[in-house]
């Protein structure tokens, strides 16, 4: 049985082009006391499996892919690949984010390392849904 793969063009894996988007609506999210608080009304990228946004900037120190799994459950990776620290994404139809390098280096929802060029795992954060809002602890 053959990896899959994010579809992305050889131009875009050597210059590290990642198929996720920020969120439509910047303001859907906030950075407080370790905390990230998503909105998930404010966030249609959100509403469906493999849907996914990456966070930056707003005092975070480092980049957050947030996205909803294949299993319906909301996750949240640090967005920089242990190899050459290129953003994920997550891989439609699989359990799996992979980078957007040529290395493609593929994680588990646990983070683990599943193929590639990294030689470790990716960092994940805790994430809870209070009130149609997802919390994520860094």
């Amino acid at each position: 049985m053959q990896d899959k793969t994010q579809k992305r063009n050889i131009l875009q894996r050597i210059l590290g082009i990642c198929a996720t988007n920020m969120p439509l609506d910047e303001g859907c999210w906030t950075f407080e006391n370790g905390k990230i608080v998503v909105d998930l009304n404010r966030v249609p990228e959100l509403a469906g499996a493999s849907g996914a946004i990456r966070l930056e900037e707003k005092d975070l120190t480092e980049r957050v892919l947030v996205f909803q799994g294949e299993d319906g459950q909301y996750y949240a990776f640090q967005n920089s690949c242990p190899h050459i620290k290129r953003r994920l994404d997550p891989l439609p139809g699989k359990n799996q984010v992979q980078c957007c390098s040529l290395g493609q280096s593929t994680f588990d929802y646990a983070g683990k390392l599943v193929s590639g060029s990294a030689q470790g795992d990716v960092q994940t954060y805790a994430v809870s849904v209070e009130s149609n809002r997802l919390l994520i602890t860094l």
